[in-house]
This record gives C-alpha cells, sequence and structure tokens, in this order.
C-alpha cells in the first residue's frame, strides 16, 4: 500500500520534467505532437504528491502501443488505457517510490484540453490553487493510507474547477 504523501512545491520539479519529457518524446519517437506538464507539479506554490505527470499529444494513438519496449527499457510500466477509453498512460518507480505518471492522448482531444485549462486556469488563479493545495494537504492527512479515498475527496473541486476552467478559456478578457 502506497502511503498518500503532499509536500510544499519543489522548483526543481520543472527541470525533471524538462529531463524526463525529452527522454520520454524520444522514446515515442515521430509520433509525438507536443510535451506538456501538467498536475499539481506544474503549478507553482502548491502542495503536491512528489510526482511528475507528463502529457503527450500524438498524431496516432494506436501507434504508441508500437513503442511500449521503449518506455519500458525507460523504467516505466505500461498500462494501457487503464480505464480512460482513447489514452495511453505509463507509470515509473524507482525504489518503489512513484516518481512520473505519462498520458498520452491523441491530438486537440477534449482530455488534452481538460488538462491544460485546469493547469493554466490554476497558474493564473492563485486563490483557487491555494484553496487546492489546502483540501489536498487535508486529504492526505485523513487519507494518508487510503489513496482512493484522498482522490474521491478531490473529485468534487477538480470536477467545479474544470467547469470554471472551460469558461475562463473561452473568456476573451481572461
Amino acid at each position: 500500500m502506497r502511503r498518500v504523501e503532499v509536500v510544499p512545491h519543489n522548483p526543481s520539479w520543472k527541470q525533471e520534467f524538462d529531463r524526463e519529457s525529452q527522454l520520454v518524446a524520444d522514446a515515442l519517437g515521430n509520433n509525438v505532437i507536443q510535451v506538456h506538464h501538467i498536475g499539481s507539479t506544474s503549478i507553482p506554490g502548491i502542495y503536491a504528491k512528489p510526482i511528475i505527470d507528463i502529457l503527450v499529444e500524438v498524431t496516432n494513438i494506436h501507434q504508441v502501443d508500437e513503442f511500449n519496449s521503449h518506455m519500458i527499457a525507460l523504467g516505466y510500466e505500461a498500462m494501457g488505457e487503464f480505464g480512460l477509453p482513447g489514452r495511453r498512460y505509463f507509470r515509473k518507480e524507482i525504489y518503489q517510490n512513484r516518481t512520473h505518471h505519462v498520458h498520452v492522448f491523441p491530438n486537440n482531444s477534449d482530455d488534452v484540453a481538460r488538462h491544460l485549462n485546469f493547469r493554466d486556469y490554476m497558474i493564473s488563479h492563485p486563490e483557487d490553487a491555494r484553496a487546492y493545495s489546502e483540501l489536498k494537504r487535508n486529504l492526505a492527512q485523513k487519507f494518508a493510507n487510503d489513496i482512493e479515498s484522498y482522490m474521491d475527496g478531490k473529485d468534487g473541486f477538480i470536477q467545479e474547477i474544470q467547469k470554471r476552467a472551460s469558461i475562463w478559456r473561452k473568456s476573451p478578457t481572461k
């Protein structure tokens, strides 16, 4: 059982993303269109689980499966869709500590927009980012040994921010 741990923002997460995202892009080949840093480690100043989330946009989602062995060579576990149709998911652990998640989606999919809108909205709205940070800290204390309850506790907040972020993204005054 993995312990739920959130820690203060670490400025080195950006450099870790830069390093790892280049390795991932190289491993997935010329199918890659763009690579993004997502998740809480991409939002300055908030608490996060110390796991770098990488979103990769590709031309052909089915072609990703042909590169599983390249990702495995980087230390990733290939998880297939892992509950989200149209996605390919990889996770990396070093000495039984999860360090990276890679989410691969087709270019311009709704899932790409959802993740990027959330990240950009939170960066542009520090009061909501602080509320999210505090929620995560409280949930991590309450559910330190129950990742499912921790995730469920964030769900309503995330859905509300996703709605706001979608409206915000379409606003000409953002």
